[in-house]
């Protein structure tokens, strides 16, 4: 275990919140509304994801025998210092400009929970936790293509041609995104779940991960994931209620 004297976590968190302020003054100055720190928020996102995915699944090809209680190695502490300034980051926007939003909070607080207790407190696990990290964020640059899109629906006032080039690429995106977003989290997420608790349950982490810790890390991942199905489930049934209306609409026309 390691002590938090380490500079890499105040320089990434530095680095993070550069871009937030350059997304918020420069990139995004002329949306209006909630829309300009919420895309703020995605452009921290967008330069946390990828990295992120790409990073903790070169870590893991790098380290292909360690288990899921290996001792963490520098590099798998510094993808963790990234993720921890990044949800940081993010956190504090919500806190400041979102605060009725309990849920995305309690999340952000709770990764950012397994994230530190990995990192600082019992210094092993980095493998099961950067591999569901991985899985998490595979779907990120897809995620904040299909958010921005979203937003810039009704981000530009008065409405202009990136509003509508905007919608377009939302409707272009939803359906991808849905589908891409339902089978990670819903078939691969799963089965890393059930891989990374037979192990420690089966006691592969007795004597470096206490039971308490390990069982606190399934109960945050399992309920994230089941959060994120009924999100996505959400998204799918306002998307097959969208297309009907128009098939309507069109009907109706003709």
């Amino acid at each position: 275990m390691e002590t938090l004297s380490l500079p890499t976590l105040p320089l990434f968190f530095s680095f993070f919140i550069t871009i937030y302020l350059f997304g918020y003054f420069k990139i995004f100055k002329a949306w209006t509304g909630i829309c300009r720190p919420e895309a703020s928020s995605c452009l921290i996102s967008l330069a946390h994801g990828t990295p992120a995915f790409l990073l903790s699944t070169l870590s893991l090809h790098h380290h292909p025998t360690t288990t899921f209680a290996s001792p963490n190695t520098h590099f798998q502490n510094t993808i963790l210092n990234y993720s921890i300034a990044y949800f940081i980051t993010d956190t504090l926007h919500y806190l400041l400009f979102i605060p009725t939003d309990v849920l995305f909070i309690i999340h952000h607080v709770a990764t950012l929970y397994v994230l530190a207790t990995c990192r600082f407190l019992v210094g092993h696990g980095a493998i099961a936790i950067l591999s569901l990290l991985a899985l998490a964020e595979v779907t990120s640059a897809c995620q904040n293509a299909w958010s921005l899109s979203k937003l810039a629906r009704t981000a530009v006032s008065p409405p202009c041609s990136a509003a509508a080039g905007g919608g377009a690429v939302y409707e272009l995106l939803s359906p991808v995104f849905y589908g891409f977003y339902s089978v990670v989290r819903g078939v691969f997420g799963p089965i890393f779940v059930y891989r990374i608790w037979v192990f420690l349950g089966s006691g592969g982490g007795e004597g470096v991960i206490p039971k308490w810790v390990w069982v606190s890390w399934m109960v945050v991942i399992v309920s994230a994931i089941w959060l994120s199905m009924l999100w996505v489930l959400n998204l799918w049934i306002e998307y097959f209620r969208g297309r009907r209306k128009k098939e309507q609409m069109k009907m109706k026309e003709s």
